[in-house]
């Protein structure tokens, strides 16, 4: 399977079999085209009656191990647990969470929103403002921190949570769960994601971005890689 294929996801069971088989699978249409669960869908499993994509995010997460977040232009995106530990090299540039704040490359509140979702994790993202105080006249900013740190690969949506009726059945938009990938995947990571220099990493996910996207632009690649 390649994104030059024309294959239509229509099924839980296809989607999770196309993060595993293609390793990097944006939600949404981006700067390079024809990557993108939207421009891949059934029309039926897009914001349709039926439960469909959007009602999949956490199933797929937790049957796929894979990371989810938003890695690509802001954009939510999974990638394979196979590919994340070589893609979270690139983007920590080999820095592992402790070693960036030594060197002076975090800000405090972002280390304090780091540390909160560490120390708690997983933990729902109205659980989290709360402990960190995330309200009018309270702390700011934590949208665009919490971009930044899963733009870095430190932290990840581990699930989507739904709140449920007196019948227990789900209703409405799912509250994301936060987690660091140490806490999400263990060891599978930790022993991984840094056993290359970042480039070497960047150069693997480049090749087979490469494969999976035949006619994209290596400029437009490299710019989603990091």
């Amino acid at each position: 399977m390649t994104f030059a294929d024309n294959f239509l996801i229509s099924t839980q069971r296809e989607l999770e079999e196309a993060v595993q088989t293609l390793g990097f699978l944006p939600y949404f249409r981006n700067s390079v085209p024809g990557f993108s669960i939207e421009e891949h869908a059934a029309p039926r499993i897009w914001f349709s009656a039926e439960p469909g994509a959007w009602e999949w995010k956490g199933p797929v997460i937790r049957s796929t191990g894979c990371a989810y977040g938003k890695f690509f232009e802001n954009k939510a995106v999974y990638v394979s647990r196979e590919w994340f530990p070589d893609f979270a090299n690139v983007r920590r540039d080999g820095y592992d969470y402790d070693a960036r704040v030594d060197d002076g490359l975090v800000s405090y509140r972002e280390m304090t929103l780091y540390g909160l979702v560490d120390e708690n994790a997983p933990i729902i993202s109205r659980d989290l403002k709360q402990k960190g105080n995330y309200k009018k006249g309270g702390a700011k900013g934590f949208d665009t921190l919490m971009l930044r740190l899963q733009a870095q690969c430190y932290v990840v949506i581990s699930d989507f949570i739904y709140q449920t009726d007196r019948l227990g059945r789900p209703y409405g938009w799912g509250v994301a769960e936060y987690s660091t990938p140490e806490r999400l995947m263990g060891r599978d990571f930790t022993d991984r994601v840094y056993a290359r220099t970042p480039d070497e990493s960047r150069r693997r996910i480049l090749e087979h971005m490469h494969r999976i996207l035949p006619h994209a632009d290596e400029r437009k690649l490299l710019r989603l890689i990091g």
